[in-house]
């Protein structure tokens, strides 16, 4: 995808951080935007923020319903007549060690971090397919690339965002389609004021996620740049924001031992 020109975009997760960012970022190279997300509020204020004459409608979603995912694709090409780019973004986070995590708790990340990326790829890929042209987005993380201490359910999430995307590099070759992984690092996205953490958690897990919001620095608009970047130049893999070609490079580097780096960085 070279140009967004005119292209539908729909992401999710647009009513903040990297997903506000990227609807500006679309809506400024001409893309007409399907933004989406669990907050009415928030949704309106990145329409506020965006340039004047954007085409643009909002829908308030909650990803972790099929049946919701699956009547927004209807939706949309009901608005739109068709998506051209999909952007599964939406995701929250839990602090939490594992044996401090109950079983629900973890559910209701993995709930929203790795089914609403299935549903979001289920319920647009045919319509893409169909037409022999479109993008699927997959917002995975840092977290995806290296497992994270206090992070475990974030981790189990963003891995299978990454192994699902990557198997449909293989899947999609020569249908039009194209498949992309992102794995943001470092973003400025509220972490400090957002982050959920599991009712057990105890100093541990505040002190790691008081540690995690020192070293977020990029800004979403950076991420947004980058990611945005990437897909034009047809990416398969987009790593974006502070440490992240760090938190690549790790487990290739050393496979087996990369954990005793991360430990050092632990409370």
């Amino acid at each position: 995808m070279k140009t967004f020109k005119d292209k539908v975009a729909v992401i999710t997760g647009a009513g903040n951080g990297i997903g506000r960012a990227l609807a500006i970022g679309l809506a400024k190279a001409g893309a007409r935007l399907a933004l989406s997300d669990i907050s009415a509020a928030g949704l309106a204020e990145t329409t506020r923020q965006l340039p004047q004459g954007a085409v643009v409608r909002t829908y308030r979603l909650d990803v972790s319903s099929q049946e919701a995912v699956f009547a927004h694709a209807d939706e949309v090409k009901r608005d739109f007549g068709t998506a051209h780019l999909l952007i599964n973004n939406a995701g929250t986070t839990l602090v939490g060690m594992f044996e401090n995590q109950t079983l629900d708790e973890m559910r209701w990340l993995v709930d929203i971090n790795l089914w609403g990326v299935i549903y979001g790829s289920k319920a647009f890929l045919p319509l893409m397919l169909a037409q022999r042209e479109g993008c699927v987005v997959n917002l995975s993380s840092v977290f995806g690339l290296v497992g994270f201490p206090t992070h475990s359910a974030y981790n189990i999430a963003k891995f299978g965002v990454r192994g699902m995307t990557e198997s449909l590099w293989t899947e999609l070759m020569g249908t039009g389609v194209e498949a992309i992984c992102v794995h943001p690092g470092g973003i400025n996205t509220g972490f400090d004021q957002r982050a959920r953490y599991c009712a057990a958690s105890g100093e541990r897990e505040r002190a790691m996620g008081d540690k995690a919001a020192t070293m977020m620095r990029t800004t979403p608009d950076e991420c947004a740049a980058e990611i945005l970047a990437g897909i034009r130049k047809g990416k398969r893999r987009i790593v974006a924001g502070r440490l992240s070609s760090l938190m690549f490079w790790l487990p290739r580097l050393f496979p087996s031992n990369y954990h005793r780096f991360l430990k050092s960085v632990m409370p």
